[in-house]
């Protein structure tokens, strides 16, 4: 079985409607692989195998009928625990939400369940997913499957570590600054983020000013297209979703043809000042494999300053908007990281919120004209390798052995820019460094290029292919 537990999707859907795979033994088999993983990896919050099992059943009862059948029946997936799930808890990662259990699925969860996928368990995530890191004081900490002294990045740790080892193909991920490419880049698999409103998000109660999405996390593209196909489409929850079409992006990430007319601007810095030498080699190797497929490739080196001070403002008036109310009965039992941050952009003034609100506006339309001259832009994800699990959120990283910056400003600035702009971009695997960790180069496209994004992305997949790849896990 655990072939089957890297196998795509694409392809288990397809077994299962033939009548190769049971959805029974599928579901069955992924829940004792989390299981086993747990005690090392630490993924899941919640993991609903009653409930698994018996959706398992009920699909496989649909196919010996002969039922018409979705395009991912019965296909386990896992929830980052930030998105609701019906009669199954939704914590945040917070000992203040610890027992709350919502009443509906959020739409993207709901569509999945609509297209025949069968909802395994709830991945982890930093409380109410607030830092790069996937630890929390109601679970504890989340390591990364290739070395488990590392970190898997977050907030979408849990949903990256369990796609990466086989816990389930597919996973629902969410990315408010990163938070689904970073931790796809650590953990060596794919992070879609699509243009803002394109899966419509129901959870945040600032639905004009949102930069954070609902996002596929999966280990090829194919199924980042067949997650995007079911999750995408207006719903009136989400007003940045009303009026968008959604295209066959599971056409659009068949790999067919070439890149040829397709102009790619390299951008191996983005408001920061160090990559490390070897990401920085296998990024250009694969801009390189870009230009072999027929693309032209040519240095961007346009100034660009970084994005962190604005996302800082947004972003902590939101915390202390909408978490604070919780710091009164179970501050004790909150993350301190998080705490800290709400603490220091308490003070942020209306007439601040607003000038962010401003230069926000000015990032979107700074990055939007880039593609009046590129079709796509190449950035590495992150600046280097997962950091050591216990790396303090507020110290300096290091880079090729030297002390930069801050995680935000020196590992991944990349990644920032695009939910403030709303863009699309995507996180592949591009290789491994010597210390044996994913390196991975991001994509991004200009507003609603989300199926052009998939397009370049498939292509670059066949060229160099990576889903063959596995960590070796302590307890598999």
């Amino acid at each position: 079985m655990s072939d089957l537990a890297f196998t795509a999707a694409a392809d288990l859907a397809a077994s299962i409607a033939r009548r190769e795979l049971s959805p029974v033994e599928l579901v069955d088999a992924t829940l004792a692989r989390i299981e086993r993983s747990q005690s090392s990896l630490n993924a899941f919050i919640t993991v609903c195998a009653d409930a698994a099992r018996a959706a398992a059943r009920t699909a496989e009862a649909s196919v010996l009928r002969g039922d018409r059948l979705g395009p991912l029946h019965g296909v386990p997936f896992a929830v980052k625990d930030l998105v609701n799930t019906a009669g199954v808890r939704t914590t945040f990662a917070s000992v203040a939400l610890a027992d709350n259990v919502p009443g509906a699925d959020s739409p993207s969860v709901a569509r999945l369940k609509a297209a025949g996928a069968i909802l395994v368990g709830k991945t982890t995530t930093p409380e109410f997913g607030h830092k790069c890191f996937t630890e929390a004081p109601l679970f504890g900490r989340t390591a990364n499957p290739w070395d488990v002294s590392r970190t898997p990045g977050g907030s979408s740790g849990g949903a990256a570590v369990a796609v990466a080892a086989g816990l389930g193909p597919i996973g629902i991920g969410t990315d408010g600054g990163g938070s689904s490419r970073i931790p796809a880049a650590c953990c060596g698999v794919v992070g879609f983020k699509q243009t803002l409103g394109l899966v419509p998000h129901d959870l945040t109660p600032d639905g004009f000013g949102n930069q954070a999405h609902i996002t596929p996390m999966t280990r090829t593209v194919i199924d980042a297209a067949l997650m995007l196909q079911a999750m995408a489409g207006p719903d009136p929850c989400d007003p940045h979703s009303l009026g968008l079409a959604v295209p066959d992006f599971v056409a659009a990430a068949r790999p067919r043809g070439d890149l040829r007319g397709v102009r790619i601007g390299w951008r191996p810095l983005l408001g920061n000042q160090k990559l490390a030498r070897e990401v920085r080699e296998q990024c250009e190797a694969a801009v390189a494999a870009l230009a072999e497929l027929g693309a032209t490739v040519e240095p961007f080196e346009d100034p660009f300053a970084s994005t962190e001070p604005i996302w800082l403002i947004l972003t902590q008036s939101f915390w202390n908007a909408r978490f604070r109310q919780y710091v009164g009965r179970y501050g004790n039992q909150m993350s301190d990281t998080l705490i800290r941050q709400m603490d220091t952009g308490a003070s942020h003034s209306a007439v601040a919120l607003q000038q962010a609100m401003f230069e926000r506006t000015r990032i979107f339309r700074e990055v939007q004209g880039w593609f009046g001259r590129y079709d796509l832009v190449a950035t590495p994800t992150l600046s280097r390798t997962a950091l050591p699990i216990e790396h303090d959120f507020f110290a300096p990283i290091e880079i090729d052995g030297e002390v930069t910056d801050t995680v935000r400003n020196a590992w991944y600035p990349y990644t920032l820019p695009f939910n403030l702009s709303g863009n699309p971009a995507v996180s592949l695997p591009c290789g491994f460094a010597s210390d044996g960790l994913p390196v991975a180069l991001q994509l991004i496209a200009p507003h609603l290029g989300d199926a052009k994004l998939l397009r370049a992305a498939a292509l670059y997949e066949q060229a160099r292919p990576w889903a063959d790849r596995r960590p070796h896990v302590p307890g598999l």
